[in-house]
C-alpha cells in the first residue's frame, strides 16, 4: 500500500453526557445563596441602582423636587463641555489629587519604615500616626483652620519670633491648596501606613538573613527586597487614594468654601451647589457620571501598571 493511499482512521468522539447535579450539590449551591443575599441587596440597592438611576436622570431636565421636566438627550453634557466653572472645578480636583496622592503613599511608607518592629517606643508611634485617622472631618478642619489663623494660630508665633510677618494661607489662591493637602495628609496617613506595615510584616525574614550575608546596602535591600515585596500594597495604597482624593468634599467646604477665587472648588463640591443649592438635579447628575468615569480610568490604569510586573 502506497502512502498516497493510506488513510487515517480519526477514533469517534463519544458524545458527552450531562451529569445530573446531585441533591448535596444543590444545596451547598442554595446556602452559599442564601448567605450572599444580604450582600447582595445591599450592593443592589445601594450601589448598583443608584448608579443606573443617576445614569438615566443625567439625560433629564429634573430638579430637587423630583419634577421630571423630560429627556433632553446629552443636553447637560453639552453645557458641562461650555461651563467655565465646571473646568475648574476638574482642575482643582486633578491638582488636588495629583498633590495628594504621591505624598500620602510616600508618607505612609516612610512612617511604616520607620515604626515597624518590636518596641514600646514604635508602638506608640504606630498608634499616634494611626490617632488621626478616627477623627471627623469637622474635627480636623476645625483643628487646622485654627493653626493655619494668622491672628492666634500656631504657625503665627514661630513666623513672628523669626522675625516675619504672619501669613493668611487660607485667604491665599496660591497657597489654599497646598494648606489643604498637609491638611488631609496629616488626617488620612493613618490608614495607608496600616496597609504597609501589614505588608512589611509578611517579608519572609531569610530575605534580610540572605542580604545581610552579603552586605547589602540598606538602599539595596530596600530596592531590592522591600519595595518589589510590597508592591501590590503600593499599587493597593494609591488606587485607594486615587478614589477618595478624587472625591474631595469637606476640608475645602469647611475650610475655604471653594475660595478664594474659586481656587479650591472641587468637582463634587460644584455637584452638591449645583443639585442642592441650584436645584439643577439632572446637571449634577452629568457631572458626577464624568466624575465616576474619571475615577474609574485612573483606577483602571493604575491596576494595569501593577500588573505588568506579573507577566515578567
Amino acid at each position: 500500500m502506497t502512502a498516497a493511499t493510506q488513510t487515517r482512521v480519526l477514533p469517534v468522539a463519544e458524545p458527552r453526557t450531562k451529569v445530573p447535579q446531585s441533591p448535596a450539590k444543590r444545596r451547598d449551591w442554595l446556602t452559599a445563596l442564601l448567605f450572599l443575599a444580604p450582600f447582595l441587596v445591599v450592593y443592589l440597592v445601594l450601589l448598583v441602582y443608584p448608579l443606573f438611576l443617576g445614569i438615566w436622570i443625567s439625560f433629564r431636565d429634573w430638579d430637587l423636587m423630583g419634577g421630571d421636566y423630560g429627556w433632553i438627550g446629552t443636553l447637560n453634557y453639552q453645557d458641562l463641555w461650555s461651563d467655565p466653572v465646571f473646568w475648574r472645578a476638574a482642575g482643582n480636583t486633578l491638582k488636588f489629587a495629583a498633590m495628594t496622592v504621591p505624598s500620602m503613599t510616600l508618607v505612609a511608607l516612610l512612617l511604616a519604615l520607620a515604626v515597624q518592629g518590636p518596641g514600646r517606643i514604635r508602638a506608640v508611634c504606630r498608634s499616634i500616626f494611626f490617632l488621626s485617622s478616627v477623627f471627623s472631618v469637622t474635627v480636623v478642619t476645625l483643628v487646622w483652620a485654627m493653626v493655619l489663623s494668622p491672628d492666634r494660630g500656631l504657625i503665627a508665633p514661630v513666623v513672628q519670633f523669626f522675625g516675619g510677618t504672619p501669613f493668611n494661607f487660607l485667604g491665599s489662591p496660591t497657597w489654599a491648596m497646598p494648606a489643604i493637602v498637609v491638611t488631609t495628609l496629616w488626617w488620612g496617613v493613618g490608614l495607608p501606613m496600616a496597609l504597609f506595615l501589614a505588608s512589611l510584616g509578611s517579608i519572609p525574614k531569610e530575605l534580610y538573613e540572605a542580604a545581610e550575608l552579603d552586605h547589602a546596602s540598606r538602599w539595596s535591600v530596600f530596592w531590592r527586597i522591600t519595595l518589589p515585596s510590597i508592591r501590590h500594597t503600593v499599587v493597593l495604597v494609591v488606587v485607594l487614594q486615587i478614589v477618595a482624593q478624587l472625591q474631595i468634599f469637606g476640608q475645602p467646604f469647611l475650610m475655604t468654601q471653594g475660595g478664594p477665587a474659586n481656587s479650591t472648588r472641587t468637582l463634587v463640591q460644584y455637584i452638591y451647589e449645583t443639585s442642592f443649592r441650584d436645584w439643577l438635579v439632572g446637571y449634577g447628575a452629568a457631572m458626577a457620571m464624568v466624575l465616576f468615569v474619571l475615577m474609574m480610568i485612573f483606577s483602571m490604569l493604575q491596576l494595569w501598571l501593577g500588573r505588568q510586573g506579573d507577566d515578567q
